[in-house]
C-alpha cells in the first residue's frame, strides 16, 4: 500500500521492531501480517494507530498485549520519531509521532508537486475500462452522465498508481435497436413528407427522432425516388445513426469525458469475430445444441442457468456479441477487464464472468463497476421531465445548467452502487452548501492568498528554504496529517474502483482550510488595516509567515492534484 511520509517511517519502524524481536526469539512468526496504520478515533489518543499485535495473538499464542510490550520494546527509533507511544487493552499501540516528521510532508509535497500521490504498483499492467456504451439511439440520460463521470474517474485513478489504463465505448451499433431506429426515423420522414403511415410499435417516440428526420429530410428527398422503401429505411438508419453518434461525442467532449477507444459491435459481425468467438467454445464442449439454438454452458461457471448465442433463425443473441467483444479484449491482452455497468445490468455479472472462466482466465480478470440511479431534484422536489421536451432530462441539459465541473463532482460524490440526489438549484449556488464550490473556492482562496502577499511584497517562500518547526499548533498539524494520507487515499481509491472517496477526501480537506484560514492570520496586517482584516496577529511573526505559506501551497498542491484526478478544473478565480 502506498503511504505518505510519515506512514511509511512508522511502519518501517514497525517492522523493524517485529524482525529485531524474531531474531531474539520473542517472536516466531515467519510472515508479517500487512500492517496497517489508522487515525485513532480520537485525536487525544495519538496520531496513527495499529492493530498488529492483535493480527499476531493466534500465531504467536500470546495475548495480544504482551505482544505489543515485546514491540514497544524494540522500537530502535523510538526516540527519533515518537512523542509518545502507548499500549491500549487489548493490543492497540497508539503513537503520536514527533511534529518534526509531520513538517516533512511539506518538503516532500513541494519536491515531487503534481506527481504528489502518484505511485508505481500497477507499472506494466494494462486495464481496459469500457464505461458509458449506450445504444447510438439517442442522446445521453443522466444516468449515462454518472457512469461517464465514474468511468473517466476509473481510468484516470488507475493511471495515477501506474497502470496502463484505456478508456473504451463499445458501440452497439448492430441488430434489433438498430433496425428500430431506423424504422422510427423512417416512418417520422413520412410524415414530415405528408403520409400517413403506422409508427413501429417497439420504435423510438422520442421527439429526437423527429428533430433527425427533420435534419435529414433535405438528403433524404435528394434520393427517395432512387430507392426503394427498404433502401430509403436503410439509408434512414445509416445517417440516423451517424448523426446520434456524432450527438454522443459531442456530449462527452462538453462533459470533459476523453474516450482513448471507440469499438463498433457491428465490426464483430463483419470480420466473422462472433462466430469465431463461439467456435472457440465450441472446441471447449462449452456450447450445445437444443431446440434448434445454440447455448452456451454458462450454468457450469456459476450462473444460475445456461444461455442461448444463437437462435432458431440463426440470429446471434446480444451475449453472443458481449462474448465476442470480451474474448477480442482478451486477445488484446489486457490484463485487467472492467465494465462499468447500469445497476439494471447485474444480473449480468455472473454470466460475463463465466466467459471469462470459459476461456481459460480467472473470474475475476473482469471486474464490474455498478451505477445506480441518479434522481435530479430542484429545490429538494424531484424534476422528471425536462421543460424544453417534456421527456427525459437529457445529459447536456445538466451540464448546459450547472456546468461540467459541478455535474462531475456530484456524480461522484457517492458510492456509485447508491442512488444519488442531484439538486440542481443547490449545484448552481456559491455558497459552502455546494460541495463543488466549496472545495473549488478553497484553492481559490490560496491563489488569492498569492495575489495578496505579492501585492504586499512578500516573496512566496520554499519548503526547502523554511524553518518549519514553528509549525505546532494543533490546526496547522491537523492540515498537515491531512496531505500526509493523500497519497494512501489515491491507491485505495484506484484499486476499490471508488472515486467517490476522493471527492469525501477533498470535502473534509477542504473544511480543514476554511477553518484555518478563518481562525489564523496567515498574512501580517496591511499597514493600512483593511476592517475585514479582523484575525489576532498576535503571534505572528515573519518565521511564522512563511512557514504557514508553505502549508498553504502544500495544500493548494493536493487540492489541485485531487482535482485533476477526478477531471474537474482548480480555478484561481472565483
Amino acid at each position: 500500500m502506498s503511504q505518505g511520509l510519515v506512514q511509511e517511517r512508522v511502519t518501517t519502524a514497525l517492522l523493524g521492531a517485529l524482525n529485531d524481536a524474531r531474531e531474539k526469539g520473542q517472536l516466531k512468526t515467519a510472515a508479517w501480517p500487512a500492517l496497517s496504520l489508522d487515525a485513532p478515533k480520537r485525536p487525544e489518543w495519538g496520531d496513527l494507530a495499529s492493530t498488529v499485535a492483535m493480527s499476531l495473538a493466534s500465531s504467536e499464542h500470546k495475548a495480544p498485549h504482551d505482544i505489543a510490550k515485546i514491540i514497544v520494546e524494540n522500537l530502535s527509533q523510538r526516540e527519533q520519531l515518537f512523542d509518545r507511544v502507548e499500549i491500549v487493552r487489548p493490543g492497540f499501540l497508539n503513537l503520536t509521532v514527533k511534529p518534526a516528521l509531520w513538517q516533512e510532508v511539506l518538503r516532500e509535497i513541494e519536491s515531487q508537486g503534481v506527481r504528489y500521490g502518484r505511485t508505481a504498483i500497477g507499472t506494466g499492467q494494462r486495464v481496459l475500462i469500457e464505461y458509458v456504451s449506450a445504444n447510438p439511439t439517442g442522446p445521453l440520460h443522466v444516468g449515462h452522465g454518472r457512469g461517464a463521470a465514474v468511468g473517466q474517474a476509473v481510468v484516470r485513478l488507475l493511471d495515477a498508481v501506474g497502470y496502463d489504463a484505456v478508456g473504451e465505448y463499445y458501440v452497439n451499433d448492430a441488430g434489433r435497436q438498430m433496425k428500430l431506429l431506423g424504422a422510427s426515423v423512417y416512418a417520422r420522414y413520412q410524415e414530415l413528407s405528408g403520409r400517413t403511415v403506422e409508427f413501429p410499435e417497439d420504435g423510438y417516440h422520442g421527439s429526437y427522432i423527429t428533430t433527425v428526420a427533420q435534419q435529414l429530410k433535405e438528403e433524404l428527398d435528394r434520393v427517395a425516388s432512387e430507392l426503394t422503401p427498404v433502401e430509403l429505411e436503410t439509408r434512414c438508419r445509416a445517417l440516423a445513426y451517424e448523426r446520434l453518434l456524432g450527438l454522443i461525442r459531442d456530449d462527452l467532449q462538453s462533459f470533459g469525458i476523453e474516450i482513448q477507444s471507440w469499438f463498433s459491435e457491428a465490426s464483430l459481425l463483419e470480420t466473422k469475430a462472433v462466430e469465431r468467438a463461439l467456435d472457440e467454445l465450441k472446441t471447449r464442449d462449452l456450447l450445445f445444441q437444443e431446440d434448434g439454438a445454440w447455448w452456451f454452458r454458462a450454468s457450469l461457471y456459476g450462473d444460475e442457468k445456461d444461455r442461448v448465442v444463437k437462435k432458431q433463425d440463426g440470429e446471434y443473441t446480444y451475449l453472443a456479441s458481449d462474448i465476442a467483444y470480451h474474448y477480442d479484449k482478451l486477445g488484446r491482452g489486457y490484463d485487467l477487464l472492467i465494465d462499468v455497468f447500469g445497476a439494471d445490468h447485474h444480473g449480468y455479472i455472473p454470466r460475463m464472468q463465466a466467459v471469462m472462466q470459459a476461456y481459460g482466465h480467472p473470474k475475476d480478470r473482469l471486474q464490474v463497476v455498478l451505477v445506480q440511479l441518479v434522481k435530479l431534484l430542484r429545490d429538494g422536489v424531484e424534476v422528471k421531465m425536462s421543460k424544453r421536451t417534456g421527456e427525459f432530462i437529457t445529459m447536456r441539459e445538466v451540464i448546459d445548467e450547472v456546468g461540467a465541473d459541478a455535474a462531475k463532482f456530484y456524480f461522484l460524490m457517492r458510492d456509485s452502487r447508491t442512488h444519488l440526489e442531484f439538486d440542481l438549484e443547490l449545484a448552481k449556488q456559491r455558497s459552502a452548501d455546494n460541495p463543488v464550490y466549496y472545495v473549488q473556492y478553497a484553492h481559490a482562496r490560496i491563489c488569492s492568498l498569492w495575489r495578496v502577499a505579492s501585492a504586499r511584497g512578500i516573496a512566496r517562500p520554499s519548503a526547502a528554504g523554511t524553518d518549519l518547526t514553528v509549525l505546532t499548533d494543533s490546526d496547522e498539524l491537523g492540515l498537515i496529517k491531512k496531505l500526509s494520507s493523500y497519497p494512501e487515499l489515491i491507491q485505495s481509491s484506484a484499486l476499490a474502483f471508488e472515486p467517490h472517496r476522493v471527492t469525501y477526501y477533498l470535502q473534509q480537506l477542504a473544511a480543514l482550510l476554511h477553518t484555518f484560514y478563518n481562525k489564523h492570520r496567515i498574512l501580517p496586517p496591511a499597514t493600512d488595516q483593511e476592517p475585514e482584516e479582523s484575525i489576532s496577529a498576535e503571534g505572528l511573526t515573519p518565521e511564522r509567515t512563511a512557514a504557514r505559506l508553505v502549508l498553504m501551497g502544500a495544500v493548494q498542491q493536493v487540492l489541485r492534484n485531487g482535482l485533476d484526478v477526478l477531471a474537474i478544473s482548480a480555478p484561481e478565480h472565483m
